[in-house]
C-alpha cells in the first residue's frame, strides 16, 4: 500500500485512494472510468484503506492494484480467485476485491472462479468485459462474438461465446449484476449495492476497447439507439424500456418477449423484477437475452440474502472444534491422528 498522509475514514475523498502511480492505459480506454469509479466508491464507505485489498491476475485490468491506495495483490494468469479466497479465509474482516477480464476470469481462470462462487465467499468480482484480449494484442477471448476477426481467427471465430452473468449465475453467486463503463453513475451504485452483500459478488462491467475492439458495444450504447437498446433492471418494477417506456418484457411461459405497453399490455402482465427471489430462473432468463433480439438488461439480476458465507461458515466450524476439543490439540497431534506407519 502506498503510504500517504492518512485521513479519518470518514473524511476520505477520491484522492485518498489514488495510488502514487502513473495510469497506463491507452488513451480513451474504459478502465479510466472504472478505477475512477471504484476510488469515489471506496471514498465514500467509511472503510479505513487498510481494510480493502484488491486483488488481479494478468490483463489490462489487472493493472488495477497499482492504481489503488490499498493493499493489493497481481498474481498470475487466472489465479485471482484463489488468492482472493486465501486472503479472505485468512482475514475474513477484510473487504476483498478482484480486478479481472474476460480473457482472465473465463479462460485460464474459469475453474478458480466458479468454485470461488459457488461456495458464496464475501468477495467482489469486477470483471472487465471488452470482447478481446487487449494486453497481447488483440486476440478474441471466450466472450467474442462469432465471426470475430482477430490476429488469431483471420477467418473469423467459431466458438460460441460465455455469457459471464449466466455463468456466474450457474455457478451459483449470490449476487450478480451487469453495468457499463459509459456510465459512472450506474457503476458506481452497483458497486455500493455489491459493497453491502454479503456473499460472492459478480460484476460483469461492459468495458470498450478502442485499440483492438473499439465500438463492440456501440449497437446498442450508441446516443441514437440506446433508448431503445438498454433495459434497465431495478427491484420491484416492470421490466419497460425505450424514451417513453412505451415497451416492455413480459414472459410468455418462461420465453420472454417484447410487448407494447400502449397496446393494451396493462403493466401488471409486465415482469415485474425481483433481485431476491431465491430461485434464479427469471435471472437466467435475463442474462440469456440475446442483444440482437432484446435490450441489453443492465442492473442488479440477483441478490439473494440468507446463506451463509463461506469464510464465516469456515470460522465457525474452527471455533466448534476448538471448544469441543478444548484447545488441547497441538499441530503434532492432529498430525500424527489415524493410521500410522514408520518406514525404515
Amino acid at each position: 500500500m502506498t503510504t500517504k498522509t492518512e485521513s479519518p475514514a470518514s473524511t476520505y475523498v477520491k484522492k485518498d485512494f489514488m495510488a502514487d502511480q502513473e495510469v497506463r492505459w491507452c488513451p480513451g480506454c474504459g478502465d479510466y472510468a472504472i478505477l475512477s469509479s471504484v476510488q469515489n466508491v471506496f471514498a465514500g464507505l467509511g472503510l479505513p484503506k487498510e481494510k480493502f485489498v484488491v486483488i488481479s491476475g494478468i490483463g489490462c485490468s489487472s493493472r488495477f492494484p497499482y492504481y489503488m491506495n490499498t493493499y493489493g495483490f497481481h498474481g498470475i494468469h487466472g489465479r485471482a480467485p484463489a488468492i482472493a479466497t486465501g486472503v479472505k479465509l485468512a482475514n475474513p474482516d477484510l473487504s476483498v476485491w478482484i480486478a479481472t477480464g474476460d480473457g482472465d476470469a473465463l479462460s485460464i481462470g474459469g475453474n478458480h472462479l466458479i468454485h470461488m462462487l459457488r461456495r458464496n465467499l464475501d468477495i467482489k468480482i469486477l470483471l472487465f468485459n471488452n470482447r478481446i484480449y487487449g494486453l497481447t494484442k488483440g486476440q478474441y477471448s471466450p466472450t467474442s462474438e462469432p465471426g470475430k476477426r482477430t490476429s488469431s481467427t483471420p477467418y473469423g471465430s467459431i466458438d460460441l461465446p460465455f455469457r459471464p452473468t449466466a455463468l456466474a449465475l450457474g455457478a451459483g453467486a449470490s449476487f450478480v449484476a451487469r453495468t457499463i463503463d459509459v456510465q459512472p453513475k450506474h457503476i458506481q451504485s452497483v458497486l455500493e449495492r455489491a459493497y453491502a452483500h454479503k456473499g460472492s459478488c459478480f460484476i460483469e462491467i461492459m468495458q470498450n476497447c478502442n485499440i483492438f475492439n473499439d465500438g463492440a458495444f456501440n449497437s446498442f450504447l450508441h446516443k441514437d439507439v440506446r433508448d431503445d437498446r438498454l433495459l434497465y433492471v431495478e427491484h420491484g418494477k416492470p421490466l419497460t424500456f425505450g424514451k417513453e417506456k412505451e415497451k416492455g418484457i413480459r414472459l410468455n411461459g418462461h420465453r420472454p418477449e417484447i410487448v407494447k405497453t400502449g397496446n393494451g399490455v396493462p403493466t401488471d402482465d409486465l415482469v415485474i423484477w425481483d433481485e431476491k427471489e431465491p430461485d434464479p430462473t427469471n435471472s437466467f432468463i435475463l442474462s440469456q437475452m440475446s442483444e440482437t433480439d432484446f435490450p441489453v438488461p443492465i442492473g442488479v439480476f440477483r441478490a439473494h440474502e440468507g446463506t451463509e458465507s463461506f469464510e464465516t461458515s469456515v470460522w465457525n466450524q474452527i471455533r466448534a472444534v476448538q471448544e469441543k476439543e478444548g484447545g488441547k490439540r497441538s499441530l503434532k497431534d492432529i498430525l500424527y491422528t489415524g493410521e500410522m506407519w514408520e518406514v525404515k
